[in-house]
Formats: C-alpha cells, sequence, structure tokens
C-alpha cells in the first residue's frame, strides 16, 4: 500500500468571504487548505510550503492573479492552477492558460463544479505522485532491463519472463507495433543462462528474400554477383545465444520451409556452400500479425506456428494500460534531459492529462517519441501542453489548439461508456473515478449511458 497524503490547496482571494467558503468547502472534500489575501502574501507562502493546486482570483491588490501566476511560472514552480474571476473576459483566459493555468473558472461558480475540476487534477496530481514513489521504492518490481510498468498486465508478464528465460524453450511474442516486443526479447536473454552469449535480432520484414536468406544463413564468396568475401549469417552469429526473429510473420513460404529445418535441426548451409553447420542458439520470435489467421488464409506454415509457438508471451497495448503512462513519461523525461543535458524535471497537469486522455496508436515507442520531442522543444522546467506533437484521435493537433481538454474528457468518457455497453460501474472502474462522479460528469457533458 502507498502511503495516504492529502492533497495541499492554496486559496488565494482578496475576499476573506470567498476565502472561507472555498477553504470549508474543499476541507469537507477531504483536502488541507491554506488561505491568501493577495499574490505578494501567496508568494511568501509557497516559499515555506509546497501546494499540490492553487485557486487563484485574478483581480487583487498589490500583486494580482496573473502576476502571480507569471512569477510561479518563471521561477520554474509546477504547482497546478486554476485561475477565478468574476470580470471573465477572453483575454485573461488565454493570457493564463499561456502562462500554464490548468483550468479557468469564472465567477460565481457552483461548488460541485470546483469539486470536479479539483477531483480531476487531484487524480493527476495522485498519479504522478504515486508513480515517483513506486519508482524510487521499488524499482526491480516496476523496471525490467529497460521494460517499465506497474500494471498487473506488466506485473504478470515480468514473472513470466524470469520463468521463461531459466529455459530454452522457443518463445513466441505477439502485439502491435510499439508496445516493445524486442525489450522483452531482449530482457529473456539478458536474464538467461545465454546472457554471456550474443544476442542477435534480424527484422524478417526488413529483406527481400534473397536478402534475408544470405543475412540468415551467410555467404561463400563468389555465391552472387557481389558476393566478394565469405560472410558468416545471423545463425552463425547467435551460436551460444539468443536470436531474434522480429517479424516472423512476414517470411516468405520459401523461407519459412527453410527456418522449419533450420529449428529442427540446428544445421544449416550457407548460401554457394556445400558444408552444413551447426549452431547452439535459441529462438525467440515477434510479430504484430494474427498468425492464426494467416494460418487460415494459407500465408503461413501451421508446423512452423507451432515450432515457434512453445511458448507465448502477448505484450498488452498502452492502452490497456494506462496507470503505466505516468510512470513511462517520468522514466523517458529522465533519459532525455540526461542526454540533452536540460533541466526539466517535471510534466505538468494538463500534459500530463492530455497524454492519459490520448489513444497511443503507435503504443510506447509513440510515447517515447512524443516525450523527447517535448524535451527537445521544451523551454522551461516542466513539460507543457504545448510542448507535445501528437494529434487527438479526431486527427486534431493538441500543438495547435485541438480540442479543448474538456473535450477530450467528454470523448473518452463517452468511449469508454460504449465499450462497456452502458454500464455505469464498469466504466468508472476503467477511468479510476466512483460511480457519482461518474454520474455528475455524464449529466455535465450530457453523455447517454
Amino acid at each position: 500500500m502507498l502511503p495516504q497524503k492529502k492533497i495541499s490547496i492554496l486559496v488565494v482571494d482578496d475576499e476573506l468571504s470567498i476565502r472561507e467558503s472555498l477553504s470549508g468547502w474543499l476541507q469537507q472534500d477531504g483536502y488541507e487548505v491554506a488561505t491568501a489575501a493577495d499574490g505578494i502574501a501567496a508568494w511568501a507562502m509557497i516559499q515555506e510550503n509546497r501546494y499540490d493546486i492553487m485557486l487563484i482570483d485574478v483581480k487583487m491588490p498589490r500583486m494580482d492573479g496573473l502576476s502571480l501566476l507569471k512569477k510561479l511560472r518563471e521561477n520554474d514552480h509546477t504547482e497546478a492552477v486554476v485561475m477565478m474571476t468574476a470580470y471573465g473576459s477572453i483575454r485573461d483566459a488565454v493570457e493564463s492558460m499561456r502562462l500554464g493555468a490548468y483550468d479557468y473558472l469564472l465567477k460565481p461558480f457552483e461548488l460541485e463544479e470546483l469539486s470536479l475540476t479539483i477531483e480531476k487534477l487531484a487524480g493527476i496530481q495522485t498519479l504522478a505522485m504515486e508513480s515517483m514513489i513506486l519508482r524510487d521504492r521499488k524499482p526491480k518490481v516496476n523496471h525490467l532491463d529497460n521494460l517499465v510498468g506497474q500494471s498487473p498486465p506488466m506485473q504478470r508478464l515480468f514473472d513470466t519472463i524470469r520463468d521463461v528465460a531459466q529455459s530454452d524453450a522457443t518463445v513466441l511474442i505477439t502485439g502491435e507495433t510499439g508496445v516493445g516486443k524486442e525489450l522483452v526479447a531482449r530482457a529473456i536473454h539478458v536474464h538467461s543462462p545465454r546472457c554471456y552469449g550474443a544476442f542477435i535480432a534480424i527484422n524478417c520484414g526488413a529483406f527481400t528474400e534473397h536478402l534475408l536468406e544470405s543475412e540468415l544463413f551467410g555467404h561463400e564468396r563468389g555465391a552472387f554477383t557481389d558476393a566478394k568475401f565469405a560472410k558468416k549469417g545471423r545463425l552463425e552469429l547467435a551460436n551460444a545465444g539468443t536470436l531474434f526473429l522480429d517479424e516472423v510473420g512476414d517470411l516468405s513460404m520459401k523461407m519459412q520451409i527453410d527456418l522449419l529445418r533450420v529449428l529442427e535441426t540446428h544445421e544449416f548451409t550457407r548460401v554457394g556452400g556445400t558444408e552444413p553447420l551447426h549452431s547452439d542458439f535459441r529462438v525467440i520470435a515477434a510479430t504484430h500479425r494474427d498468425l492464426q489467421e494467416a494460418i487460415r488464409e494459407k500465408a503461413f506454415r501451421q508446423d512452423l506456428f507451432y515450432r515457434l509457438n512453445v511458448v507465448h508471451l502477448h505484450v498488452p497495448p498502452l492502452r490497456e494500460r494506462r496507470e503505466d503512462i505516468p510512470l513511462l513519461a517520468q522514466y523517458f523525461l529522465r533519459r532525455y534531459a540526461t542526454e540533452t543535458n536540460k533541466k526539466i524535471d517535471a510534466i505538468h497537469p494538463a500534459a500530463m492529462e492530455a497524454l492519459l486522455h490520448y489513444s497511443w496508436p503507435g503504443n510506447v515507442r509513440e510515447l517515447e517519441n512524443a516525450v523527447e520531442r517535448a524535451v527537445v522543444v521544451g523551454k522551461s522546467r516542466q513539460i507543457k501542453l504545448s510542448d507535445l506533437p501528437f494529434t487527438t484521435p479526431t486527427g486534431e493537433s493538441l500543438e495547435t489548439g485541438g480540442l479543448s481538454l474538456l473535450e477530450m474528457e467528454r470523448q473518452h468518457i463517452a468511449r469508454i461508456l460504449a465499450l462497456h455497453s452502458g454500464n455505469i460501474s464498469s466504466a468508472a472502474k476503467v477511468l479510476g473515478i466512483n460511480r457519482t462522479t461518474l454520474y455528475q460528469k455524464i449529466k455535465k457533458y450530457g453523455l447517454t449511458p
């Protein structure tokens, strides 16, 4: 169990009645609340204490809300900020969002609306906090070599990798493009008795049949026009180690027959050669294709499938393990901040929410690219929403405005409800909120369960 830490909130407003009202309401919701009468008083308190969320009024004497927000960002503070004002204007809203505010509430607002905003923001802060605690306390649980994940599917995968690594059984790894199938294969090799041998990888879909034959089996000098020297193939190089056949589903029928023979005997002949060679290698194969469907379509040999599918490991897509997104994002942030020597150590809550709600068709590889790009273009100590390069599922770019965060949330809730046939309990569990909150959001967005 992770330690339960209350979310702390600082309410900054020049009206005493509003400070007392908001403080009492938020304390009933279970938050720790402090108050300040203006920007200068708030700034002094921030120097002594850390707050997770700040509610800041725009119009205040001495130092107004926008000035305080600007001062926070200039000094690399990463608190989540919600702006409040009774003098709402598009200009103030745009300026506060540009400076990194999470949301903008127009007075008078319903206290229930405030609760929903704070609850959503607190959830994001808690996820980030838990990810850092888990990362620091249980690195062996959440990391297996370069594999990262704290979700139940990844925990089961880690356990299976450790078990499978101790044998020489052939392994078939399935999963969508970008989920990290090669990382799984490397982890099996590293934890196996063959770890002192070579890990030899080849992408079966990256070569023509003729070139793949030469790459796998090697060739003798003069075997073909460009064969000026003899060359060892991947099968020879993998002796005493592991041979990783990526995208094995793309093999031609001829190469499937040749590979089946090699897997049965571990003997082969170089292209243009006559002497049979033997190699002691372990095979791990991977594919994003449905090989059972390929067998039905006569595009993949059933006997080869059985030879490869001794142990089957499936790597889940990122959209099915969203609880891993904060952990992965922080992992990639640390890596690329170190590589680029940039002082970026946090992800803005609005950016984290976008990462959590995005569908990730490119899986972990796309998330890694998004974080790397954000580190490269980022100008502050935190990744902002505007630093992210990907587009929403409708094709609109977050980088150029695209959908509002509210619209992203509405679409995400609608999609989850549809996937669970309107079952409120199931949808609420997937969304990570309680049934009451989900009912409120359904009513807020005019959705039909």
